[in-house]
């Protein structure tokens, strides 16, 4: 069962209640007991919700103070850059020798790419007011579970990528010197384990070196990881490192049904698309997730919905916020969430660009019962998407996005927030953005607009310490170039 989606009906003061109305918070879809009231610790975001699934342990990154987390502060002292390199392995933002390398075809690859890949990450600019977490960093992979290929090209198959991915641990390749495209043909399934079971959590990491892009070949999901009825209490951990993911694609099955006449209620505004499709190269329930110089390209989930998208990552229900650090998204496309999609999920963002990125869908979400009389999702929806252009974060979970150090560019949405776009759902879920440009990012709805590209309904508000933070050492322009460094309150 899906939560229920946002709302637009209300719009919820910072730091209150939830209004009636609201439409986040439904039921869950965990198999275990859920202890509520439980305090999410993730650094830098606001203090949880009560009443929903225990667990959910937080990172353990600094970053700017909150109500009750466990963040040390957000101090201005100049944060370490990304990319810090270990003794050994395949860390920092390029791959060091020995490691991992190229590899081409036979069973499911498409052979060695020629020439370099442009780095991944914000080529302008990186964050300075917070400090770049463990999280945020590549994993030492000089001793990995299981390296695929043996140094030639053609043992880099599919075959021997899908058998490492469903073995977990650590994974690097061997494939030779020159990059290299393996095709996947089926939808990899890292392995997971069971928190109601008490199972240890475990790591998985793919390395590819700089070297390895894994491309769906616009016919099949790349990745999912789906810890089937877990619900924010999962500390299994997904890193995917120096690596790039294209073409994906999240074909959805769960149509919204037609809506007829009702009570002289033509019902023509009822929802209509999907419920799935989420994820074109990533889709992740529960666990955390940690993207390390990679880059998503040209992938693709649900076109229409709702509450569907996450055109390159989809995040569902986790307890601890994600981390991505010194990628690229570019080119993906969904209903909502051009890139990166998080429902009941939060995440941290630093030194990372989002560029073309396109929320498609059409008439936003809305609980409407004097224009729908049909339930979906728990409520009587109306509008099909088309919120977030680039980033998207919904839910009652008081989980915050935060941006540090990212430069979001050209995205585009057909509803609110080309860039970025954050309903709190009435918890005191914040949007955080320091040493960030945005620009060229059109919104086409005047309301909701906190920044230029930015709609929220938890902007700034003074004197409050459960609204969203003004923005520090952050730029917001349209597209005829008007510029500014502050946001509405």
């Amino acid at each position: 069962m899906r939560l229920a989606p946002l709302s637009l009906a209300v719009l919820v003061a910072c730091g209150g209640a939830g209004a009636s109305g609201a439409t986040s918070g439904g039921s869950h879809p965990t198999s275990g007991s859920t202890s509520g009231g439980t305090t999410q610790s993730a650094t830098g975001a606001a203090s949880s919700t009560t009443g929903h699934a225990g667990g959910g342990t937080a990172g353990s990154s600094t970053g700017r103070s909150t109500s009750t987390g466990t963040s040390t502060g957000r101090s201005a002292t100049g944060g370490t850059a990304s990319g810090s390199s270990s003794s050994a392995g395949t860390t920092g933002a390029s791959s060091s020798a020995g490691t991992t390398s190229g590899g081409a075809n036979s069973g499911g690859t498409t052979g060695a790419s020629t020439g370099a890949w442009p780095p991944a990450g914000n080529p302008d600019g990186s964050c300075t007011t917070l400090t770049l977490p463990s999280e945020a960093q590549p994993v030492d992979t000089s001793h990995p579970t299981t390296v695929v290929g043996d140094g030639t090209p053609a043992s880099c198959t599919f075959a021997a990528l899908a058998s490492a991915v469903a073995q977990g641990g650590i994974i690097t390749f061997s494939c030779g010197p020159a990059p290299v495209t393996i095709l996947v043909t089926s939808t990899l399934t890292p392995p997971t384990t069971n928190e109601y079971a008490h199972q240890a959590p475990i790591q998985i990491v793919i390395d590819g070196g700089d070297l390895i892009t894994l491309d769906g070949g616009n016919a099949v999901q790349i990745l999912n990881w789906t810890h089937a009825g877990s619900w924010r209490v999962n500390q299994d951990t997904l890193t995917l490192q120096h690596l790039r993911l294209i073409n994906g694609k999240s074909t959805p099955t769960d149509a919204i049904p037609p809506c007829g006449p009702d009570g002289g209620i033509s019902n023509t505004a009822c929802s209509t698309g999907y419920d799935d499709g989420e994820g074109g190269a990533l889709y992740v329930q529960d666990g955390n997730v940690r993207i390390i110089d990679c880059t998503f390209a040209d992938n693709q989930a649900a076109l229409l919905g709702p509450d569907t998208g996450g055109g390159a990552i989809y995040l569902y229900g986790t307890g601890s916020p994600a981390y991505i650090a010194q990628s690229t998204f570019e080119d993906n496309t969904a209903s909502n969430a051009g890139a990166v999609g998080m429902l009941w999920a939060g995440a941290f963002i630093f030194n990372s660009l989002f560029e073309g990125n396109s929320a498609v869908g059409t008439g936003a979400n809305n609980d409407d019962p004097t224009q729908c009389t049909c339930i979906n999702n728990g409520q009587n929806e109306i509008g099909s998407g088309g919120n977030g252009g680039a980033l998207y974060k919904d839910g009652g979970d008081g989980v915050a996005l935060t941006i540090c150090g990212s430069e979001i560019r050209d995205n585009s949405a057909n509803e609110f927030g080309a860039a970025v776009f954050l309903t709190a759902d009435g918890s005191n879920a914040q949007l955080i953005i320091d040493d960030s440009l945005l620009t060229d990012n059109p919104s086409p709805i005047s309301y909701w607009n906190w920044c230029t590209g930015v709609s929220t309904d938890n902007p700034h508000t003074s004197g409050s310490t459960t609204c969203s933070p003004s923005p520090i050492n952050s730029t917001f322009c349209d597209t005829s170039g008007n510029c500014s460094s502050t946001c509405s309150s």
